[in-house]
């Protein structure tokens, strides 16, 4: 099948190769030439710009944006619709709001013009295992996408199948979803990456807690002196924990038990937050998720106000000093 790709970025660049390296063709762009070229090499069509690309595929046409969230992909859309034809899919695969696809959608289909979202978790690792896919959109443009998505996804690999999911959707256990009507891939990517935060925050917290094990504050005969990197690697072996975020942490522990090369501030890209604000308009309570994220916001002040202003009531109720060095 021939698709366009718009962004080839760390994620974008591997879905081309992906598809080309079974069977598909590509018809590519970034606004780095470079990026452009790596794929030409490997055999994709490259274009210049946005109305070379569109010139470049046949009609019904395909065209995959992997762009950041905002401004980019809102700048693409726009460029892109005065220059596509009715019947032409367009899908976001980034990680965009879904509220933005839900208005997206309905300006594009003024013209015929089909708008998919699709939520694509599988990061750098993509290339070689396949991409978790939820999709949004409308069935039967959903269907019409079938070989790129099936191709895209991992399969259902060696993880065992569910009992109980006999006669239910197969592409599921294949890796991918049609989850509904437009928005609602994005707003299940959203979800799946609030969740993300508190499981990184839970494993965060409970390696911060055995390594404080061996601290001088506890009495001698309570310090152990604990190989997280060890830890880890037991709990990938049967342990109810385990996961491919444990398999990561690991793998960064085997090589520095420190973690010496890592910053100690966490960005958000945006989900978090989403997914959040879902929960207060749903009124469903999400207190893991929440804090997961106001950690991350506090990972990055070293002194936040906060904090110095618990010190400040430490010393005004009980004497406590902890004034800053500064």
């Amino acid at each position: 099948m021939q698709i366009g790709i718009v962004g080839l970025g760390r994620m974008g660049g591997n879905i081309g190769r992906r598809l080309m390296r079974n069977g598909h063709t590509c018809v590519v762009y970034d606004h780095s030439p470079e990026a452009t070229e790596a794929l030409v090499k490997e055999g994709a069509t490259g274009s210049s710009d946005l109305g070379s690309l569109v010139k470049g595929l046949a009609a019904p046409r395909v065209i995959w944006l992997m762009l950041p969230a905002g401004k980019i992909t809102e700048d693409t859309l726009n460029d892109l619709y005065p220059i596509l034809s009715p019947d032409d899919v367009v899908i976001d695969g980034g990680n965009s709001f879904y509220k933005d696809d839900i208005r997206r959608a309905v300006r594009f289909k003024e013209k015929g013009i089909h708008y998919v979202d699709v939520g694509t978790s599988g990061g750098v690792w993509g290339l070689e295992r396949g991409y978790c896919m939820m999709i949004g959109g409308e069935v039967d443009v959903v269907q019409r996408l079938d070989p790129i998505l099936s191709t895209l996804a991992p399969g259902a690999g060696n993880v065992p199948l569910t009992p109980g999911r006999e006669g239910r959707d197969a592409r599921v256990q294949n890796g991918y979803m049609h989850t509904g009507p437009t928005g609602s891939g994005h707003f299940v990517k959203m979800v799946h990456n609030g969740i993300e935060y508190g499981l990184m925050q839970a494993y965060a917290e409970g390696f911060d807690i055995l390594k404080h094990k061996a601290s001088t504050e506890l009495p001698e005969n309570e310090r152990f002196s604990l190989d997280l990197a060890d830890v880890a690697e037991v709990w990938r072996r049967g342990s109810v924990v385990s996961s491919w975020l444990l398999d990561l942490t690991a793998g960064a522990l085997a090589k520095d038990g420190a973690l010496g090369n890592y910053s100690t501030e966490v960005a958000d890209s945006g989900e978090g937050r989403w997914t959040i604000e879902a929960a207060i308009e749903e009124a469903v309570p999400a207190q893991v998720l929440s804090a997961a994220l106001y950690t991350r916001f506090r990972s990055r002040d070293d002194e936040s106000f906060a904090e110095r202003m618990l010190s400040a009531m430490r010393f005004g109720f009980g004497g406590h000093h902890e004034f800053s060095p500064k």
